[in-house]
């Protein structure tokens, strides 16, 4: 302990809150004029606006209060990021049972800044209370965070502290900012790629296609797999032939994931679902619209019900001229906006995908376009790899300032 700071428990220096949920079957508890946080709104930081509202015969039918102003709201349940993050409210609110306000009972000997910084910076620290490893779901209570210790350092020296690590803080949110636009935009000039390879006049000349008309109808054309009836889970082993299911498309790549297999037996029964090495994977459920092409390598496989499977007659379309057109054309994702209005987010429609309209160069200009695709793409990946490391060397910055701030000289 720093000379002349005390350590005491938040339940001995503060007063604590809670609110909660007017019922929602009455309409007009709702949309009122009052401020209500919920656990989301713990993300803001520095809250000063919220998304929820309720009215005043809403906080009075329920155990909704309003929350004292510069108070600490840290955020109880929540398995991701929620449980333990905390931020400082600038606002008149009022929240919901998920949140707790803490408020220093005497603001002028521990600022509620100060108390923020500190709480901030032990994140990890205060979700282990709990218990943060397998399925523990506990979450925090008054009484655990009225149990937490924290240091009081002498008013003067909470002022320096904060005036250094806001004015620090303020240093690496800007750096964060630029990074993270920069990061977007490499993935921007990506996402921009036909238009920035090629020019209107070019396309005028491609050749309109649908996806079934570059099917090769003789090994297999467009399909989904079995599932359900035809093949259960129960039917999974250990070894022998894989399926393949919408986890083996991530990131629009394919990737080994889940070890899946069924007999050989069982697989002479499905053989029409056998996928190829280099067809085209759609995801149709699930986390739809996500693209890979099945490696050269592939051993004997077959998809499940969750995967568009297309092989390609490669004389027309190459697999990965196919895979970039249905991931950044215009005109595929134009197609899935209007006709499929939850194309990307529950279910894709087999139809839809047989009849996407696909412009095609000659089988030259594909292979330009796949090569420079190809090395555009390890570009933006090495932009993606810098840029995700200086933000993560800001966040280390960030839990450094902090550590110092409390535990060390600042």
């Amino acid at each position: 302990m720093k000379k002349g700071w005390q350590t005491k428990k938040i339940g001995d220096v503060c007063s604590l809150m809670t609110g909660g949920t007017p019922s929602k079957a009455k309409s007009d508890y709702f949309n009122g004029d009052i401020r209500w946080l919920v656990s989301g709104d713990i993300h803001r930081g520095e809250i000063t606006e919220c998304d929820g509202c309720i009215s005043e015969a809403g906080m009075k039918n329920s155990n909704a209060k309003l929350l004292p102003l510069n108070s600490v709201m840290i955020a109880l349940n929540g398995q991701g990021k929620t449980r333990g993050t905390v931020a400082i409210l600038r606002v008149q609110a009022t929240c919901n049972q998920s949140l707790v306000s803490i408020h220093p009972n005497e603001p002028d000997k521990l600022l509620p800044e100060f108390l923020y910084a500190n709480l901030h910076g032990r994140y990890q620290e205060i979700r282990q209370i709990t218990g943060d490893s397998g399925n523990d779901r506990r979450g925090l209570n008054m009484d655990l965070i009225r149990s937490i210790e924290v240091p009081i350092a002498p008013p003067a020296e909470q002022k320096r502290i904060v005036s250094i690590l806001n004015e620090a803080f303020e240093s690496i949110l800007t750096a964060k900012a630029n990074a993270e636009k920069n990061l977007q935009n490499a993935r921007a000039l990506f996402s921009s790629v036909f238009g920035a390879l090629t020019t209107r006049s070019e396309q005028e000349n491609w050749v309109r296609m649908t996806v079934a008309d570059l099917a090769d109808q003789q090994r297999g054309s467009i399909r989904t797999g079995p599932f359900g009836s035809q093949l259960l889970h129960s039917e999974f082993v250990d070894e022998g032939i894989a399926v393949l299911g919408i986890d083996n498309a991530v990131a629009n790549e394919f990737r080994w994931a889940k070890s899946r297999f069924i007999t050989p037996k069982k697989y002479r029964q499905l053989e029409r679902y056998r996928v190829h090495p280099e067809d085209v994977l759609i995801t149709i459920m699930g986390t739809c619209g996500r693209c890979a092409i099945v490696p050269y390598d592939i051993p004997t496989a077959i998809n499940t019900k969750h995967l568009c499977c297309i092989t390609l007659d490669r004389r027309k379309c190459l697999p990965g001229y196919l895979h970039a057109y249905f991931l950044y054309h215009p005109l595929a994702q134009d197609f899935l906006a209007k006709h499929a209005k939850v194309a990307i987010t529950a279910w894709l429609n087999m139809g839809l995908i047989r009849e996407l309209p696909v412009l095609l160069p000659p089988r030259k200009r594909q292979r330009e376009l796949v090569n420079t695709l190809d090395s555009l793409k390890q570009e933006t990946q090495r932009f993606e790899y810098i840029y995700e490391r200086k933000l993560a060397a800001l966040e280390a910055l960030k839990k450094s300032l902090l550590h110092q701030a409390f535990n060390e000289h600042l």
